[in-house]
């Protein structure tokens, strides 16, 4: 069994920082690229910053410059560094990633964790 638990989400002024964590767990044999996606109220979820294995990454044109992402391959984490938050941030944050588990060692699947709320008000 494989779960993915966030943490770090809160209440933050505009302007302010968070950072997200999400560690991945269970009989896992290797994970390939891992991400944050988000979804606000009324609102489809988007992909937000994504990491390869190697550490290639990738973020939406909205949060470019002020999100960073990174992971530690050996605590199987990663982690969602948000700075200079707006507003239009606010929203449930999910992790997601792409792994190899037991359960079939020749097919690679997307696991999610159950998301953080980030809000960002005065």
């Amino acid at each position: 069994q494989v779960q993915l638990v966030e943490s770090g989400g809160g209440l933050v002024q505009p302007g302010g920082s968070l950072r997200l964590s999400c560690a991945a767990s269970g009989n896992i044999l290797s994970i390939n690229a891992m991400g944050w996606y988000r979804q606000a109220p009324g609102k489809p979820r988007e992909s937000v910053a994504a990491i390869t294995s190697s550490g290639t990454t990738s973020y939406a044109d909205s949060v470019k410059g002020r999100f960073t992402i990174s992971r530690d391959n050996a605590k199987n984490t990663v982690y969602l560094q948000m700075n200079s938050l707006k507003p239009e941030d606010t929203a449930v944050y999910y992790c997601n990633a792409n792994l190899y588990s037991d359960y079939d060692v020749t097919l690679a699947m997307d696991y999610w964790g159950k998301g953080t709320l980030v809000t960002v008000s005065s």
